[in-house]
């Protein structure tokens, strides 16, 4: 039974992040696990503090080579968030993963057995696949003004960080919404899934219940905001069905 690990949202390259603050907790964990998933907005490519796309591309390139190196042969398998769904990360990518075995990447969504790992930008309203392709797309990810971090740093020091997702993403809104999508790309309830680990909400959700599926949600260590590592053992059976492939990309 292949054990996991789960983390996401770190928005590293962001001022607010303090992602790098667990890098050793994940890698200790993760060394434990036969498969480390990091879900998505690990990087931020709108909120990046460096010089350039280019610049925000390359440290998250080699953020992964290095996480991907420190925890032996744990398998670490990257999901695109809205934040690092870049283009110049399509174009990294594979490179990366010819280089280092242990390394695999989706667009989307991951399915080992019976759970599956996605970035959970679907609960922001009903979707389906074409309906997040389209909007994955379109995000926009040019870096910020001064002004904008100025206020978005006013944000976090006032805790609206850690209000406005309870309000915004109540559990069985966006519990529903993640199933509705996952019917509609064939992982619905009826093909084995029980377990759902997401990120995106910035909301931490342990073990909350909606038609026998369990979520999962590691919160975001975004300033003082609640964030832990999600580990849990699953079960694989041939009869279901399978992750999408880690090459599913756009073509430049």
């Amino acid at each position: 039974m292949p054990r996991v690990c789960f983390a996401s949202d770190f928005h590293l390259f962001s001022r607010r992040s303090t992602g790098d603050s667990h890098f050793e907790a994940l890698v200790r964990i993760a060394k434990d696990c036969d498969y480390c998933v990091l879900g998505g907005d690990m990087f931020d490519f709108r909120w990046s503090v460096l010089t350039s796309d280019e610049a925000t591309a390359q440290a998250a390139l080699e953020w992964l080579a290095r996480i991907t190196d420190a925890t032996d042969n744990t398998v670490v398998h990257f999901l695109f968030g809205n934040h690092d769904d870049h283009p110049l990360m399509h174009q990294l990518l594979p490179s990366l993963s010819t280089k280092r075995k242990d390394f695999e990447f989706s667009r989307f969504y991951y399915r080992l057995g019976n759970t599956i790992f996605l970035h959970g930008d679907v609960a922001d309203r009903t979707m389906t696949a074409a309906c997040l392709e389209q909007q994955r797309d379109s995000f926009h990810h040019g870096s910020r003004t001064p002004m904008q971090h100025r206020l978005y740093d006013l944000a976090v020091k006032a805790q609206l960080h850690r209000i406005t997702p309870h309000a915004v993403y109540p559990k069985k809104r966006v519990a529903q919404r993640i199933l509705s999508y996952l019917e509609s790309i064939g992982h619905g309830i009826n093909t084995g899934i029980e377990h759902v680990c997401f990120g995106h909400t910035h909301r931490p959700v342990d073990h909350y219940v909606l038609e026998g599926v369990t979520f999962h949600n590691c919160g975001a260590p975004i300033g003082t905001s609640n964030f832990r590592i999600v580990t849990r053992d699953v079960t694989i059976s041939s009869a279901m069905p399978s992750s999408e492939p880690s090459i599913e990309i756009p073509t430049p």
